[in-house]
């Protein structure tokens, strides 16, 4: 089965490069970064990369949200099984594409959620947990929903998680020991602008979910059938 890693960028200047490199030195077939209409130094880092082995290269001019720009990686994508990968992780190793891969590949998994250790909220009770940008699936499986997902913004992993849910897709979650995923503090120097991104995606994931009411209602009927 042919792999493709899918890296969805939007200023990222800073941990880019380690990011791609990670990602392009380990056995995909292919990795495509999507470069979300970035307007630091993203693009030309990119470009710079542009000679790294199963490079793939889309840049939109303008910011799509994450959610197109996820869509438009796996429209592109040749590979049977996709892993998405964070642009702003720090520490990255083989073992954690192994970890994400193995499961589906095995057939142990429709689609596998990877939690990064080294983050604000102990990993062990993050509520949070699902809507990690660390998960692998099979296209095939996803292919049905990348018009809601171009559409989705912030909100596309729980777009994701919702849609699996309904359809009783068999998910399983991972621990990313030594994995460093930042927190908006982490990476925005003023506190204000930080809560206003947390607000903004907040608001985002509220409305996938609302927008997909009967994926919510499909949930309940399946819990109550399996009672």
């Amino acid at each position: 089965m042919k792999i493709s890693a899918i890296i969805c960028a939007y200023n990222e200047e800073k941990t880019i490069k380690d990011v791609v490199t990670a990602v392009c030195d380990y056995y995909f077939d292919e990795v495509i970064v999507v470069n979300d209409g970035s307007t630091d130094g993203t693009d030309k880092i990119l470009h710079q990369l542009k000679d790294l082995p199963t490079f793939k290269y889309i840049a939109y001019p303008d910011n799509m949200g994450k959610g197109y720009a996820m869509a438009t990686g796996v429209e592109n994508a040749t590979g049977d099984i996709i892993v998405f990968v964070d642009a702003d992780l720090s520490d990255l190793k083989d073992e954690h594409f192994e970890q994400l891969i193995t499961p589906v590949f095995k057939n142990e998994a429709d689609m596998v959620l990877g939690q990064a250790t080294e983050t604000l909220i102990n990993y062990k009770i993050n509520p949070f947990k699902s809507f990690t940008g660390e998960r692998a699936l099979l296209k095939k499986d996803i292919l049905p929903i990348l018009d809601e997902m171009k559409t989705s913004k912030f909100g596309v992993e729980t777009l994701i998680n919702l849609y699996y849910q309904a359809n009783e897709k068999w998910v399983k979650y991972v621990m990313l020991e030594g994995l460093n995923h930042p927190t908006k503090f982490n990476k925005f120097a003023s506190k204000s602008r930080a809560i206003k991104e947390f607000i903004a995606e907040g608001h985002q994931i509220a409305l996938a979910a609302f927008n997909n009411f009967n994926l919510l209602t499909k949930i309940v009927k399946n819990q109550i059938k399996n009672i």
